[in-house]
């Protein structure tokens, strides 16, 4: 099989498959280059309203396929911050399901992503240390955001890999399962999510990810969703709400 990026629709969620087994899932200059318009595509699918990202089989993703990088390190560098920014700017939830290693260029999508769900075996390791290469500042911003300078330091310095109880400790992930319940634990979450408010998630994504400009604009939004009346007419009804509001 070659290296691919997989996906499909079941239902409001989308899953992106990382596909590169030989090399434990690892991305090729290809595999960067796919993310970005494949997000692009989803994003504007009126189906979906959440997306996962998982590795085949054992393992994530074991950071970018060095064998296919052999050019420039700034072009390869520059390929994962795009495809790295594009996963962190889908306009609706993301959630990373991790197994196995989760490394590298692995790590950079997983932190992207808005939620990461981990099992057991999960282990995390950011390497430019191993190769001498300048991690991005964006990249490293992401990061400190999730973990917290000491942290991010030490992953940063050591380019050792840590467990899945050190990276629920950090906030590196939001939750570890067992290995026999991470795949219901993410069916799970995910139908949360698609039954929650898209008007609310959409403005929420922006503003805890730093955008300022766009206050009013959402307060718009919100007079003229319906969603707020439709919420309330559900809690007292005691019944699903049947929010109207797409991004």
């Amino acid at each position: 099989m070659d290296p691919e990026l997989s996906h499909q629709v079941t239902g409001a969620v989308a899953t992106v498959v990382i596909r590169n087994p030989a090399k434990r899932n690892a991305m090729t200059a290809a595999m960067w280059r796919s993310l970005p318009p494949l997000l692009a595509e989803l994003a504007a699918d009126p189906r979906v309203r959440a997306l996962v990202l998982t590795g085949e089989g054992g393992t994530f993703c074991a950071g970018a396929d060095i064998s296919s990088l052999r050019g420039s390190a700034a072009e390869a560098q520059s390929l994962a911050v795009a495809a790295e920014e594009a996963l962190a700017a889908f306009p609706k939830p993301t959630l990373a399901a991790v197994r196995g290693h989760c490394v590298g260029g692995g790590a950079q999508l997983a932190a992207a992503c808005d939620l990461r769900l981990a099992r057991e075996d999960a282990r995390f390791g950011v390497t430019p240390a191993r190769l001498g290469i300048v991690y991005p500042a964006s990249s490293t911003r992401r990061l400190v955001s999730l973990v917290g300078p000491a942290t991010a330091k030490y992953l940063l310095f050591t380019a050792e890999l840590i467990d899945a109880g050190r990276a629920l400790r950090t906030g590196l992930v939001d939750e570890v399962l067992p290995e026999d319940e991470l795949d219901g634990r993410i069916a799970e979450l995910t139908g949360v999510l698609v039954a929650r408010s898209q008007l609310t998630q959409a403005a929420a994504k922006e503003f805890v990810n730093g955008r300022t400009d766009r206050d009013a604009h959402w307060s718009e939004q919100a007079r003229g969703s319906g969603d707020t009346a439709e919420g309330v007419a559900a809690f007292l009804e005691r019944r699903q709400p049947r929010f109207s509001w797409t991004a």
